[in-house]
């Protein structure tokens, strides 16, 4: 592969039907030229702004989807190489908790790159993407949640608090 041209980048986007099997990752991102592999795997969670949370419901619009993560995954190569390998699996159907959602992997030359285009993909993922999340909870009711951009303000620990005025 050469830094400058992604002709020869490899891309992997798939939708899947159940949890994402987090082997497929690294698996596809092995690439003798590329010294920085960086991955996020997004798990369901048991708590969520203070409520038992005891499944996630993730409906897709596919070819809205893939077509969405091309346009995402050509940004993230015009601002960090495009010799970057990018592999994106979404989950979709009923997800226990512990189940992994998505998977986003990079690979590049340099490690600032695959870290930073790394986070790009997520963060445009969940504002951007007609993937669609339902929160089950421990007393018989769900709720469709919106998608995000990180919450920038308090961190990790405001997602414990019980804060309800952010949503994931």
């Amino acid at each position: 592969m050469t830094e400058s041209s992604f002709i020869n980048a490899y891309t992997k986007i798939e939708i899947l039907a159940g949890a994402v099997r987090p082997g497929l990752v690294t698996e596809a991102l092995e690439n003798p030229a590329h010294g920085g592999i960086a991955v996020f795997y997004g798990a369901v969670r048991n708590l969520n702004h203070g409520r038992i949370v005891t499944a996630v419901s993730y409906e897709c619009h596919q070819a809205l989807a893939e077509k969405e993560l091309t346009t995402i995954i050509s940004e993230a190569r015009s601002k960090w190489g495009d010799a970057m390998d990018v592999i994106v699996l979404h989950g979709t159907g009923r997800l226990r908790v512990g189940e992994i959602s998505v998977a986003i992997g990079v690979s590049s030359p340099h490690r600032s790159e695959a870290f930073e285009g790394c986070r790009y993909l997520i963060e445009e993922l969940k504002t951007r993407v007609p993937i669609w999340k339902q929160e089950h909870y421990i007393d018989g009711d769900s709720e469709w949640l919106k998608g995000h951009a990180l919450c920038q303000q308090g961190g990790a620990s405001e997602h414990h608090s019980g804060d309800t005025s952010r949503r994931a």
